[in-house]
């Protein structure tokens, strides 16, 4: 396949699947009907699509470059991840292994070792860490990801691993945004209620004026923070002017995915442990309930009740929670493949839920996550005559080719 240049460029495909056709997000029945053209085409200049549809539609004057037996998607959109972090907890997964809970690992690991060890480590550490976990990650489809504050502990620290995320955001060819988890572990000898008055009347008004977030999470769970901490958190975004994102029922039921939806997070993440009561909020709402299914493996934790919240009509995500302790999988195929096999998610129904709606959830929906004129031309080639192979072939890589604006930046 010859490489475009990224200012004018046309491609022609077995398969294309765009995704467009249907509002976002997509949810009940429609998750899983994508727009698919059979022999058709994109072409694009200055980086946005200019076409989409059949090739027999694309005019004789158009460079073309042909990709025989692939599909064609959109870029993957990964929606959670704790990028920036320094370093690896791999004994904590050993641990886990021999039977020591989450919780108990907690205690002397987890959250607050990944925040020693960024805190120990200079920026140029930090960064010549990432990056190439960065790239991997484009190399493997993702061309648009979010990043997480979170390891920081104190007000100075998360402004710094936010300010840290929008450097790694500028040298990485993806679009990035940045979240700032203002609670996600309690600092060292602060009571839980003082950090957050902290997070909410200094953390996120400071990362607010400084332009250093997007959105604004909370992780509510028995070792962290509780629904009341969430109403502070929730009324904090809100006067800086940043959306809601909450880490939800993922190690017990706490009513977080219900108080959520009520909310209008933008998203309810994890929902290992979300009842009838959280499934009918998120339903009835725009929410999008975020799954993660890699760390659900690698924690062999409960499965989220996931026929029910698509059956009930609550828009569906998929991410990798790319992080060192619970879920090191950067690969957002592997996090499709496992979602499939072990949640019982369908391709197509996969497919939207790691593009389009992933990209609605970050308000990148206007540029991102389907292939439709003017938005820009981020689209991967995948081996194989179907989406379907990108489930069905666990571990095996299928980006032959990686575009971000028009240009191959990645792939095998």
């Amino acid at each position: 396949m010859t490489e475009p240049s990224g200012d004018v460029g046309a491609l022609v495909a077995p398969l294309v699947i765009t995704g467009g056709g249907a509002p976002l997000p997509r949810r009940g029945d429609e998750l899983g009907r994508p727009a698919v053209l059979r022999d058709g085409a994109l072409a694009w200049e200055d980086g946005a699509l200019t076409y989409v549809g059949p090739a027999s539609g694309l005019g004789a004057s158009a460079p073309m470059r042909l990709a025989d037996t692939v599909t064609v998607v959109p870029g993957f959109v990964d929606a959670h991840t704790h990028l920036p972090f320094f370093g690896w907890r791999a004994d904590e997964f050993e641990a886990r292994l021999a039977g020591r809970s989450y919780r108990e690992l907690h205690a002397d690991g987890g959250i607050p070792r990944s925040a020693r060890l960024l805190a120990e480590a200079s920026d140029e550490q930090v960064l010549a860490f990432c990056l190439p976990l960065v790239r991997e990650m484009l190399d493997v489809g993702t061309t648009a990801v979010e990043f997480k504050t979170g390891y920081g502990l104190s007000v100075e620290g998360e402004l710094r691993q936010a300010r840290l995320a929008r450097r790694l955001g500028e040298l990485a060819p993806q679009t990035c945004t940045v979240t700032l988890l203002a609670c996600h572990a309690l600092p060292e000898g602060i009571d839980r209620r003082r950090w957050v008055r902290l997070a909410c009347e200094e953390l996120i008004p400071a990362a607010s004026a400084e332009g250093l977030a997007d959105a604004v999470d909370i992780y509510v769970e028995d070792i962290a923070f509780d629904l009341e901490d969430l109403e502070s958190v929730a009324t904090a975004a809100r006067l800086a002017g940043l959306p809601l994102r909450v880490h939800a029922d993922q190690l017990g039921p706490s009513g977080a995915a219900r108080r959520a939806a009520q909310l209008g997070a933008r998203t309810a993440d994890h929902l290992n442990h979300a009842d009838a009561d959280g499934v009918r909020a998120l339903a009835s709402g725009t929410t999008l309930a975020l799954l993660l299914p890699a760390s659900t493996f690698l924690m062999g934790a409960q499965v989220p009740p996931l026929r029910e919240l698509i059956d009930a009509g609550a828009p569906i995500g998929i991410a990798t929670d790319f992080n060192p302790g619970t879920s090191p999988v950067l690969s957002m195929p592997e996090a499709i493949a496992i979602g499939c096999a072990l949640y019982g998610m369908m391709p197509y129904e996969a497919l939207m839920a790691s593009t389009a709606n992933p990209a609605w959830a970050l308000g990148l929906d206007d540029r991102l996550g389907t292939l439709e004129v003017g938005k820009r031309a981020d689209f991967l080639c995948l081996e194989g005559d179907d989406f379907r192979h990108v489930p069905y072939r666990p571990g095996h890589d299928p980006v032959l080719h990686t575009f971000v604006a028009g240009r191959r930046v990645g792939g095998r």
